[in-house]
């Protein structure tokens, strides 16, 4: 059976911001090779112009965002739902609810909708208590609106049946193992093989970036300590400010070159995934994928994806004592082994394309049977 499939709710593909942008960069393109034909909205904003990518249909939507802030998305999110009710598609996948299920009466009627639950973004510290409790309202109201859900962590999944007893598909995101031709192509670079400290994130108080920092601001180390986020935002001058003073960090800026961050990520002596809040965090399983020593942030969401092959802080206390004490040796290594083999049969891409193929058909067909008994 080969679907009419629309992805909604990101910024477009390919990926030049996120999670949800590079999850959709890798489904799209994996259905069409499955033979369906599948449409990812772009905000008209978006660096990429062409309408076709990897044989995916791209619509650009118009996206004021740029220039109303925030308001924007949900007039982004508006214009992508009203082109869709015209084209007829047999599914809808929405990626996340944030700005897109208060439309949730306008989703397409004759569509069936599937929404990728996010993370828990009313936990989310950079947020005001009112738009904390606006998001609280928005997953209630993208549960109501949407027939199926997808839920990328198994922590996310027993939330929702906790809280509003629905059922949703856990399929997690995935990564592709460091490769040969990756590793040879690092070697050439000027980067010393493990003289560093590496942390990739957004600039966000729940990153736990600054707690980071300080713990190795705090500590002895003669390495540096490399930062890649965009640091633009009102968060990230904050933390550039206040570490200015310590010649080993290194603020790096955004990169979007993933053969680039996944050597960084190869090399560095240790990385550091201070992320709190959220499902399966893609950067997580690409350095894991990318064979890097991990030292987490202690929460169920980083537990239930690492287990025991990390280490794991809680405050800057205890990753200035990581920065000093952690040593690259046999039960390192191992750690290593283990991560790897997790993204070889747990988290990888083939398997999780298959996952959303096999859910999308399942709710389809669920959904036409429905349709012929009524």
């Amino acid at each position: 059976m080969k679907l009419k499939i629309a992805i909604l709710g990101t910024r477009g593909i390919p990926n030049y911001y996120g999670g949800f942008e590079h999850i959709s960069e890798y489904v799209s393109a994996g259905l069409v090779k499955k033979g369906h034909s599948v449409t990812v909205y772009n905000s008209h904003n978006h660096p990429y112009k062409a309408d076709k990518w990897n044989g995916v249909n791209i619509v650009h939507c118009y996206d004021p965002e740029y220039l109303i802030g925030t308001a924007g998305q949900f007039a982004y999110d508006f214009n992508c739902l009203m082109d869709a009710r015209k084209r007829k598609f047999d599914v809808v996948l929405l990626m996340g609810y944030t700005s897109s299920s208060v439309w949730g009466h306008l989703y397409p009627p004759n569509s069936v909708i599937i929404t990728n639950m996010d993370g828990l973004e009313w936990k989310r510290s950079k947020y005001s208590k009112p738009v904390q409790k606006f998001l609280k309202y928005a997953e209630k109201l993208a549960v109501k609106h949407s027939q199926y859900y997808i839920s990328d962590s198994r922590v996310i999944r027993s939330y929702l049946k906790d809280k509003y007893e629905v059922d949703s598909r856990y399929i997690p995101y995935g990564a592709d193992l460091f490769s040969e031709q990756e590793r040879e192509l690092f070697d050439k670079s000027e980067v010393l093989k493990e003289d560093y400290f590496l942390l990739m994130a957004r600039m966000e108080p729940e990153n736990n970036i600054e707690t980071i920092l300080e713990g190795f601001n705090s500590s002895s180390s003669k390495k540096s300590f490399m930062v890649l986020g965009d640091t633009s935002n009102r968060f990230g001058k904050f933390i550039t400010h206040k570490f200015k003073n310590d010649d080993r960090i290194q603020f790096k800026g955004a990169n979007f070159d993933n053969s680039v961050v996944r050597a960084l990520q190869n090399n560095s002596y240790l990385y550091f995934h201070g992320h709190s809040v959220g499902g399966t965090n893609p950067s997580l399983l690409e350095a894991m994928a990318s064979e890097a020593l991990i030292a987490a942030h202690n929460n169920p969401f980083n537990k239930a994806v690492l287990n025991s092959d990390a280490f794991y802080f809680d405050n800057a206390t205890e990753v200035r004592h990581l920065v000093e004490n952690v040593q690259r040796k046999d039960t390192e290594r191992e750690m290593v082994k283990n991560n790897l083999h997790k993204i070889q049969y747990q988290f990888n891409w083939e398997v999780v394309i298959n996952d959303y193929e096999d859910f999308i058909l399942e709710c389809y067909r669920e959904q036409y049977e429905k349709t012929i008994k009524a």
